[in-house]
This record gives structure tokens, C-alpha cells and sequence, in this order.
């Protein structure tokens, strides 16, 4: 990794292993430990990258537990943030909707576990901006999802991606050559 923001994403957020200030207070809350579709792991990942980056908005999509929206939540407690959950996609995308015309650019989308992950993507891809993040999970669970991930990293929509193998980061910035990373997160 050449670029040194890359390698500091890489080394001090991926990669981090101190203990953050709201590890025991997020345990002490009865999230679980582990859920079908995300490890503690991959929460405390997504709370140091909203740390990190720290974002005025962000948005969730998923049927969960509310553990990872909880995780980064906790991470920067300024942001406006919302969950929509439901197996619904004409509601799911009426809320979606509504929600990004509050916004002018989404800092932070996370696409978690839901069936409408492409709609979802799609729907959202015209808000993103040169500073935002989409976290998207689960992008080597069905064949079907890796194909579609690829398609994303190869997109000329997207600039810098991460495949972290539980999740997928994207980022938009046009500025920046275009590169791919698969960075060892088991």
C-alpha cells in the first residue's frame, strides 16, 4: 500500500487493537456477541471507522439486532444517524428517500444485512460525495453478492475500495487514482 492515508486506514483503524473507551460500555449493554451476519469484530470495526472519520450523517440499512448502529452511534455521538429497517422495499425506499432529500451529501451509508442491497446502492450512489464511506456487509456471503461487489469496485463511480472480506468500504473521491485493496480482516 503506497498511499500513506490508505496505510493509515489500514494500520490504525483496521488493523487498531487498544481497547477503545466504549468497548465495556456497548458489551454492558447486552449486545450480543455474535450475530448470523456480524462478529464483535466487525462492530468494533465500525465503530473505529466512524470514529476516524467521523461523519455528520449517516445512514443504515438492515434488519439487525441494532448493535452495529449502536456501535457507531457510540463512536461520534454528534452525527445524525438513522436505521431503516423492514423487508418492505417500496416503504424501506420511501423512508430512504425521504431521508436523503434532509441531505445534501451522505457521509456514511452502512447497507447491512437486507435483501435490498443493490436497490440501496443504487438509490443513494447520486448523494455520495469525495468524503463519503458506504460500508457495505457481507459482500462474500452468496454468489450473487460477489459478483455484484466486483461490479462495484470496477464501477468508474466508485474511486478507493476495501474488501475486508466481512464488509466492503467504498469511497468516492475523483481526485485520487482509483485502487482496489483486499486487506486480511478474518
Amino acid at each position: 500500500v503506497h498511499s500513506p492515508s490508505d496505510f493509515f486506514l489500514i494500520t490504525s483503524v483496521v488493523y487498531e487493537k487498544y481497547h477503545y473507551y466504549a468497548y465495556r460500555v456497548l458489551k454492558e449493554r447486552g449486545f450480543p456477541a455474535y450475530l448470523p451476519h456480524y462478529r464483535r469484530k466487525v462492530n468494533r470495526l465500525l465503530f473505529r471507522l466512524v470514529n476516524y472519520f467521523r461523519p455528520k450523517s449517516l445512514i443504515e440499512v438492515g434488519i439487525g439486532n441494532g448493535a452495529s448502529i449502536g456501535y457507531m452511534r457510540a463512536a461520534c455521538h454528534t452525527m445524525d444517524s438513522v436505521t431503516l429497517k423492514g423487508r418492505d422495499w417500496a416503504k424501506t425506499s420511501r423512508q430512504l428517500e425521504e431521508k436523503l432529500a434532509e441531505v445534501h451529501t451522505l457521509d456514511c451509508l452502512h447497507i447491512g444485512h437486507t435483501p435490498f442491497y443493490k436497490e440501496v446502492f443504487e438509490l443513494v450512489l447520486p448523494y455520495a460525495g469525495p468524503r463519503s464511506c458506504f460500508i457495505v456487509g457481507g459482500i462474500h456471503e452468496s454468489k450473487e453478492k460477489r459478483k455484484w461487489w466486483e461490479q462495484i469496485v470496477a464501477s468508474e463511480s466508485t474511486g478507493i475500495t476495501f474488501d475486508l472480506y466481512d464488509i466492503g468500504l467504498v469511497f468516492f473521491d475523483k481526485a485520487r487514482y482509483k485502487q482496489h485493496y483486499i486487506v486480511n480482516f478474518l
